[in-house]
Order: C-alpha cells, then structure tokens, then sequence
C-alpha cells in the first residue's frame, strides 16, 4: 500500500535504531537546526577553512595577470643571462602558457590524492596539513628571482596547484558535513565567496607584489593557528573514527546547543547501515547504478564550471580588454572592477540560495552568460565601427561574471557534497576535482590558440557549452534545497532505474520480515519486527 511503501522509502537512507515518529508517516528526521542557530563555531570554521583554501585558489588564477609583463620580463632576462641571447616569441609565449596552465596540473594531483588523506587524516587535519604545500610554494617563489631560476617559479605554481586541487575537495567536504541542511547551501556557497575575494585580492597585489608569496604565507598562516581549535567534522568522527563523545562535542560547539541527541541518533542511524560498508572506490563508486546519474550530474556541472568560459577572462582580461579597445593605462582599474563584482555576486548568491534554491540559480546563471556571451561577440565584431562598443564589452564581461557567480560558480561544489552518502562522499569529489582541473587546464592551454583562430567569435564556443549544461540541469537536476540524501535519491531513483530494486526489497519485507536469521546474508537488520535496507 502507498502508506507501506512511504515506511519502506523513508527506511531506505536513514534507517535502523529506534524508529523517530516522523518514520511513522514516512517523513524526514527533524531539521538539525533553523537559520537562526548560525552558531560562532561554525561561522570561524568556514571562514578560517575558506581563507586558507579556496581564497588561495581564486588569489593564484589571477595573481599572474597584472604583473605579466614583468614575470615576461625576468624570464627573457634569465634566459639572456643564461645562454647569452634574447629569448624568441614563439619560446616566451610557450613558457607563459605553460606557467599560468601547470597551475592546474598541481591541481589535478591534489585532487586525486585527497580521497586517501581525508579518510586517514580527516577533513580538518587535510586542510592544516595541506598549508605545507602552500608554505614550500610560497618559499619557492619568492626565492626564484633571487635565485635567477625561472624553473623554481614555475614549481611553485605547481605545488600550489597540489594544495589548491587537495583544498578544493576537503573544503567543501567539511562544510557540508559541519553544516544544517537547511543552510548547507549558504555555508557551501562559502567556498564560492572566498575564491572571488581571492580573485580580487590577486589583482589588487598583483602589480606592486610580482609573485605574492608574502600573502600566501599569510592566508597559511591564519588557518594554522586558528584551525585547531576547531573541531573535526562530526559525521567523519561517528561515521569514520566511531568516536562518539567526540562527535557530541564538535556537534555541541558548531550548533551551539548542549542537546544534540537527535542530530547524534541521525548520524548513528546511517552509520549502524554502514557499519559494514567500506569507503568507496572511484570505479566502484562509477558501477554504482543507485548514483549513476548523480555523478553524471557532477561531472557536467563540474566541466561547465571551468568551459563555461570564466577561467579564460581571469587568465587574459588585459588581453581581451585590449581587445576591446581600453587603453593600457585604464585596463588594471578594469580588471579590479571584474574581481569586485565576482565577490558581489558570489555573496548575493550565499544570502539567496536557501530561498530560490540550486536549480533556479544554476539555469539561470547559464542562460544570462549564454545572451551576454551572444551580445558580446556582436560588439566585439563591431567595436571599430561604433565609439561607444567597447563600454558594451567591457559591461557584457562584467554581466557575464556575475551571471557565472551567482550560481555556475559555487553551486557545483553543493551539489557534490549532497548527492553521495558517507562511503561514497571522497570518491565523488575526487571525481569531480578531477573534471575541474583538467577542463582547467584545457581552457587555460587552449583559450589563446581558440581566441587567435575564431578572433571576436570564440566566445560563441562558450555560450553553446553553456547553451549545453543548462539543457542537461533543466530536464535533470531535482532541487535539493533543504532535501535529506533520501529524498534527493529518491528524485533520482526513476532516471536510475531503481525502482525495480525498491519493488524486489518491499516484497522480500513482506515475506521475510520473520526471519531474523536473514540478517547477516542479506545485510539488513530488524528492529521490532520491521526490516530497514539501505540502497547503495
């Protein structure tokens, strides 16, 4: 019966232990929390996290724009001082490619090494060890010049890559894992705030500070001193570590109340079902029929996140400002403004998220790029026939920025940690960290040779990649705003064919429930005479 059947789905994510009377009715466990309980604790840990971590990652995608032509020019000086004449174009161009590009190689091996050090080590130890990483860049750097090795520069950027590709997958791992669900959006869009400050903050040091290994170390250090202090993320320490008085108290200090039995039985519930779950492999994570469209989700959002064309203008907005026909002198003033405007956005999105929702925000923001991507090759095409035109460019760039920011910029990260369970959260963001450092690196090696081929039509190749993402979330991304894993698998469940699954389970409860000696063969447990089965 359709009651049953509610019992049964309600059982399937948040299961065993004694049933809560919202079970009953097949609804939910009780909300951790209003928005109101934003508590001292949990603000600290995502701004202290967020700072040392993606504020990092946005301050080195941008910090190599304004002082390029000085890094050019160390390089050419280098090389003349080396082997005793200039360097050629064609070699200058190819080295700067590669030092602005390497960046995202780093980032691609953070992001498949992070799925062992988070399980070992844990969320929040990932992120203070991870700052050794951004301390021997910052050294690197900051010695290349003295050293008169452009080599050491570019070895920095790598192993700043490493710690923003690590911090970029244990941030947003800790802060859904710490965070209510009904301001997990809020609190995940976070990470999204904090790489546009980032943004801005490189070009604003950019240009007196040539490789900015000063502010590095300083964004390291803040995380390291004030980071310990705070507690580890509760669900690893039940779910992972089995601690549970430790657990009691991270969940005390980051909802700020002393009774949090009910968010402690939710947890334990979903652990007692994967009490004898491993953590889940990538390619196990990929055979997994139950998630299959999740991840195919993460994947497309993850790919447009970084093709959607936002990366090219951080790496060359003083190219395509010149393009534009803004004068030398005026472009940094230009640049600065893109950076304000990421960081206006990106806070407007975290303040309305909770009410408009992932989907609205995400569609959107790709449908505003794809008509000002559309108008802005018009007035590219067009600029030296009309005076006015290149103001229209540089606002379309402006508009396009924002329109990326207010969901495409953040959201992505959300999403990764709401679609998987526990078991299955490391691999789905080792997955997705690996899509976005490598379509990273694609944009920023191939954008100049796309740009030099199409001229003012190659950001048409964007807004149909655009045009794409936004069709594929429009007929298949359910809103999660403020949903539980269950009912977000359950919005899944029909596109993953599961269905079926659920229909063999509830028939095998009606005539089996009895039989308490099925319980080790069939992994499930009985609890007054019901039986709970988790799909994984």
């Amino acid at each position: 019966s359709p009651g049953l059947k509610a019992i049964w789905l309600s059982y399937s994510a948040e299961p065993s232990g004694p049933p809560h009377p919202s079970l009953r009715t097949g609804q939910s466990l009780r909300p951790w929390c209003g928005v109101r309980n934003w508590s001292g604790s949990l603000i600290v840990a995502s701004l202290t996290g967020a700072f040392g971590s993606s504020f990092l990652y946005g301050y080195n995608l941008s910090v190599v724009n304004a002082p390029a032509v000085y890094i050019k020019k160390f390089y050419n000086e280098t090389w003349e001082r080396r082997y005793g004449f200039s360097m050629d174009e064609s070699t200058l161009t190819l080295l700067w490619s590669i030092t602005v590009s390497i960046f995202a190689i780093g980032g691609l091996v953070g992001a498949i090494i992070v799925t062992p050090i988070v399980k070992f080590f844990g969320r929040k130890c990932t992120l203070l060890l991870n700052n050794v990483f951004a301390v021997a860049a910052a050294i690197l750097m900051s010695l290349s010049q003295v050293a008169g090795s452009f080599e050491m520069l570019i070895l920095g950027r790598i192993i700043m890559g490493v710690d923003a590709g690590i911090s970029l997958s244990a941030l947003p791992m800790y802060l859904s894992e710490i965070s209510p669900k009904e301001i997990r959006g809020s609190l995940g869009q976070v990470t999204a705030i904090f790489i546009c400050v980032g943004v801005f903050m490189g070009q604003v040091l950019g240009l007196p500070e040539i490789f900015g290994t000063v502010r590095i170390s300083v964004a390291a250090l803040i995380q390291v001193v004030i980071l310990p202090f705070l507690p580890e993320s509760p669900r690893y320490l039940l779910l992972e570590k089995h601690n549970t008085s430790k657990a009691e108290k991270a969940f005390q200090t980051f909802l700020g109340k002393e009774d949090v039995s009910q968010e402690v039985e939710e947890v334990l519930a979903e652990s007692r079902v994967q009490r004898n779950t491993k953590l889940v492999s990538v390619l196990q994570l990929l055979r997994t029929r139950a998630v299959r469209w999740q991840v195919i989700t993460v994947v497309v959002t993850m790919g447009c996140y970084q093709l959607c064309g936002l990366n090219a203008i951080w790496y060359y907005t003083n190219n395509i400002f010149s393009e534009a026909g803004i004068n030398r002198e005026t472009i940094p003033y230009v640049t600065l403004s893109t950076g304000a405007v990421e960081t206006l956005a990106a806070v407007s999105s975290g303040l309305v998220i909770e009410r408009l929702g992932r989907r609205p925000l995400l569609i959107g923001g790709f449908g505003l790029m794809i008509v000002f991507f559309a108008v802005l090759t018009v007035s590219l095409t067009l600029q030296n026939n009309v005076s006015w035109l290149p103001y229209l460019s540089i606002f379309c760039i402006l508009a396009i920025i924002a329109s990326f920011c207010i969901g495409p910029g953040g959201i992505p990260f959300v999403l990764t940690g709401e679609f998987f369970q526990q078991s299955q959260r490391p691999a789905a963001f080792m997955v997705a960290g690996t899509v976005n450092w490598l379509s990273n690196f694609a944009v920023g090696l191939l954008f100049p040779f796309i740009q030099s081929g199409l001229q003012t039509y190659c950001f048409l190749v964007f807004a149909a990649i655009c045009f794409a993402g936004a069709t594929y979330l429009f007929f298949v991304l359910p809103e999660t705003k403020n949903k539980t894993l269950n009912e977000i698998s359950l919005a899944f469940a029909k596109r993953n064919k599961v269905s079926l699954e659920m229909q063999e389970m509830n028939h095998y409860h009606e005539e089996r429930k009895s039989s308490a000696e099925q319980e080790s063969n069939f992994t499930s447990s009985v609890d007054n005479g019901e039986t709970k089965q988790a799909i994984v």
